[in-house]
């Protein structure tokens, strides 16, 4: 089968692999329609690395992604041959201390699509999956809607993390495909207002049609003070999803006391830090995000009900053999790229 690559630092090409084969009795063998291009693939692209996972090339990256059911081990139960499915990315051992408190997203055994030392990745035209890890769409959501589950999944549990109160006045800070997400998925949680800011003029203009209160370019407008004209009294729930230091500063002026800073973005650095008089005197919790914590058929079912749509979010589409330019085209966030979709 064809699969693209990563062979080197902003190195990547598509290439024959040996095709994927079913070894356990619940195992399934998907082929994969379609692959959305995520921040951290990009991360791995052009460092090789995220903090403490360093890519071993060649290497296949990619964990967002929707699948037709092509074959099933003999213990597969609740998936059949040409069914579509949404792949939850990450499998966990279930046994652990972390899975036995209803912690699967930092269990010790954990293995993640695309994660070196982990599993290869889904840009690929075949990839086996337990069967646990694909979740029948049953034709209620479209394919390029299952890719989106994944970053929606994450969204969906930083607002059930956050337990924003009702009539909830939120903050995501950069308008990426998780800071939509967010946004989606706290409107549909019944939140009164979300605020965003961005710094791309095209991601400005696509959350505003996505149904934001409100999105400002920090590059244009002091965005803080902006948004404490509008609610003097502060943010009850701040989503930081750009890994950036001046995004999480930004954070801190604008939540109330007592508020949430929900930490979702992934800083390239190794270190932040936090204004500690601020974060004291407000006692703001602090809650970092992983992952999606078994929100995959929650967001399915959220697309599935009408209550939230991710469509606006794919501005880009490319053939498996295009992949390279893709990554290009995220890693420096031209032409107002939010989601670019690879087709299989």
């Amino acid at each position: 089968m064809r699969a693209a690559v990563l062979t080197g630092v902003r190195q990547m090409e598509v290439r024959e692999v040996p095709d994927p084969v079913i070894e356990r009795d619940t195992d399934v063998l998907l082929k994969i329609e379609k692959v959305g291009v995520c921040g951290s693939d990009v991360h791995y692209y052009e460092t090789g690395r995220i903090g403490s996972q360093v890519v071993q090339f060649p290497f296949i990256v990619g964990h967002e992604c929707a699948a037709t059911v092509a074959k099933v081990g003999p213990g597969v139960k609740h998936v059949k041959v040409g069914q579509e499915v949404v792949v939850e990315p990450a499998v966990s051992c279930h046994a652990c201390e972390q899975c036995n408190q209803g912690r699967e997203n930092t269990c010790f055994n954990l293995r993640f699509l695309g994660t070196p030392g982990q599993g290869e990745g889904c840009l690929s035209e075949y990839l086996v999956m337990p069967e646990e890890c694909c979740l029948p769409t049953e034709g209620r959501i479209s394919i390029e809607q299952g890719v989106l589950c994944e970053p929606l999944a994450i969204a969906v549990y930083a607002v059930k993390q956050s337990k924003p109160p009702e009539d909830a006045d939120v903050a995501m800070l950069g308008a990426g495909p998780i800071g939509l997400s967010c946004m989606v998925s706290a409107q549909a949680e019944g939140v009164r207002a979300c605020y965003l800011t961005e710094k791309i003029d095209e991601r400005v203009e696509t959350a505003g049609e996505g149904g934001a209160t409100w999105v400002g370019n920090p590059l244009k407008e002091e965005v803080v003070a902006a948004i404490l004209k509008q609610q003097p009294l502060g943010m009850d729930v701040v989503y930081e999803c750009a890994g950036q230091q001046e995004t999480i500063d930004q954070a801190v002026e604008l939540l109330k006391p007592g508020g949430k800073l929900m930490l979702i973005g992934i800083p390239r650095e190794d270190r932040i830090s936090f204004a500690i008089d601020k974060i004291r005197r407000k006692e703001i919790t602090i809650i970092n995000v992983r992952r999606q914590n078994a929100c995959t058929q929650a967001a399915i079912d959220l697309l599935a009900s009408g209550r939230g749509s991710v469509d606006f979010m794919v501005t880009h589409r490319f053939g498996l053999e295009q992949t390279r330019d893709a990554f290009e085209l995220v890693a420096g966030y031209r032409d107002g790229v939010v989601k670019a979709m690879i087709q299989m």
